[in-house]
């Protein structure tokens, strides 16, 4: 099946728009290259509605900020907590624009938000029986930041208590010797042995590096290794 003037067919359609709704603009370009689909992704955000906002605000009401380009534009993103999608999305993070969609959308019981002062300019001014909570990121953050804090005020009385600790513990009984385990000799382990030995007694007969690595037909840096270093220990 298919529309007048569309150059698609309507099956092929509702696949571009999943891939859309799924990937976005360049993410899904690069899938339907693999797919042999001709979609840019233009041509794949063109394919996307808004979704319907409601007259009322959910009753509980997630509100925070994001970027359209980092550093520069930023929008804020109002979600539905207890059903887990996104309700709207503002253009800014101006407390004016959150203010007048709280007054066109009425209804939110509780609001959560982040530290942000003018999400809570604007929720006094437009919803003042709503309940501020903060968002369990930012209770964390805080949380940490709060302990890092008093720890780094009380480090003298920490400091002196765990030398007290420290004190009362008994001390740690000795180490047991064990035996080492004696690895099976392999070829490899022979030849190493073999290498070393030849190394070892070329060096004491006074050879150089040079010289033995020409005699033996190994890289300096190997005889150089064996010659400082002791297979017994």
């Amino acid at each position: 099946m298919s529309e007048r003037y569309r150059r698609s067919s309507l099956g092929l359609k509702t696949r571009l728009r999943q891939v859309a709704v799924e990937l976005g603009g360049r993410a899904g370009e690069r899938l339907c290259r693999r797919m042999h689909l001709a979609a840019g992704r233009t041509r794949l955000l063109e394919l996307l509605d808004p979704p319907p906002v409601p007259e009322r605000a959910p009753r509980g009401l997630g509100v925070d900020e994001f970027a359209f380009r980092r550093g520069r534009t930023y929008g804020t993103i109002l979600v539905d907590v207890e059903a887990g999608r996104v309700v709207d999305v503002l253009p800014d993070r101006t407390s004016e624009s959150f203010a007048a969609w709280l007054r066109e959308h009425p209804g939110a019981e509780v609001i959560c938000r982040d530290r942000a002062s003018a999400y809570t300019r604007a929720i006094k001014d437009a919803a003042p029986d709503a309940v501020e909570v903060a968002d369990r990121w930012h209770l964390l953050q805080n949380l940490a930041a709060a302990v890092e804090k008093t720890c780094h005020q009380h480090r003298a009385c920490l400091r002196k208590r765990v030398d007290e600790v420290t004190g009362l513990i008994p001390e740690a009984p000795p180490l047991m010797q064990l035996p080492l385990h004696e690895l099976p000799r392999t070829p490899i382990m022979e030849r190493t042995r073999h290498r070393h030995a030849d190394v070892q007694n070329l060096v004491a007969a006074g050879w150089t590096i040079s010289a033995i690595a020409r005699r033996l037909h190994l890289d300096r840096e190997t005889v150089r290794r064996f010659r400082d270093t002791d297979l017994d220990q």
